[in-house]
């Protein structure tokens, strides 16, 4: 699901104006990269509390995923 949620984010921010190349535009990239990554990384630890450290870390890109969304909802009055 994290690797969807990348590359949905991706497909939307393909949309956006040559303005926000460097802006939110490259934020909600790194965030939902950021999310299956650290699942990723997280998977090949050897103990559970590793394991859920990475979650934890997958979780707050997530926040700052959605944060960033709200944002550019309000900036394009949706």
């Amino acid at each position: 699901m994290a690797i969807e949620l990348a590359n949905d984010t991706y497909i939307l921010t393909d949309s956006f104006p040559k303005n926000e190349e460097f802006g939110l535009k490259s934020q909600l990239r790194r965030c939902s990269v950021s999310v299956a990554s650290n699942i990723a990384e997280g998977s090949s630890r050897s103990s559970n509390k590793d394991f859920n450290r990475f979650l934890e870390i997958s979780l707050g890109s997530l926040y700052e995923l959605q944060t960033e969304v709200i944002l550019i909802c309000l900036n394009l009055k949706i």
